[in-house]
């Protein structure tokens, strides 16, 4: 009888000590995800999200906030749409130009969420290709970049630059309206706004 008091407590003790060290593998599997984690990673699971009409509050480099609810997200930028009145406005922010997402507890937790994403086109979309889209389009633009805002139509996009016609918004480009040419360095963008 005594023998098998002895098995089972010694059974009873293995078992105890792996599912304990199956925890902390586990633990540690963890944290070494979390730390290979980027930021896009974080906007596609808040996106992804059974809440995924949540609005989340973005601090840009220049100071500025911006509440924007989350539509796209591309390689190296993401853009939404912002309640800016009298309308709402698309906005495209590089993510070289966050300077803190500030999220609630709940969505905080929830962008930790690992997320399968599928292969979508838009994940492997740069900033550049959404530029010469808009140049295409000659879509009338406003340019947030470190050192303010500016106004125009983007004429062309280079590989670290981009052309903008400088004109006020209202206006179509015409070469009578454009004020000058404005080269900007593309890490200077902060936010592109339609």
């Amino acid at each position: 009888m005594r023998w098998d008091h002895l098995f089972d407590d010694l059974s009873a003790q293995l078992e105890h000590e792996l599912r304990t060290e199956q925890a902390d593998l586990e633990q540690e599997e963890e944290r070494l995800r979390l730390g290979r984690l980027p930021l896009r990673e974080r906007l596609v699971a808040l996106r992804r999200s059974a809440e995924a009409e949540q609005v989340l509050t973005i601090r840009l480099v220049t100071g500025e906030r911006v509440r924007l609810r989350l539509v796209t997200i591309g390689r190296d930028w993401f853009a939404g749409s912002v309640e800016a009145p009298p309308r709402a406005v698309q906005m495209a922010v590089p993510l070289a130009a966050v300077d803190a997402l500030l999220l609630s507890p709940a969505q905080a937790t929830t962008s930790l969420i690992p997320v399968a994403e599928a292969s979508e086109l838009g994940a492997r979309l740069g900033l550049s290709f959404l530029l010469r889209d808009l140049c295409r389009r000659r879509a009338s633009v406003a340019l947030r970049t470190r050192g303010g805002q500016v106004t125009g139509t983007i004429d062309r996009v280079g590989r670290d630059h981009l052309d903008l016609a400088e004109h006020d918004r209202d206006e179509p480009r015409r070469a009578t309206a454009v004020e000058a040419v404005r080269v900007i360095p593309l890490d200077q963008l902060v936010s592109v706004t339609l």
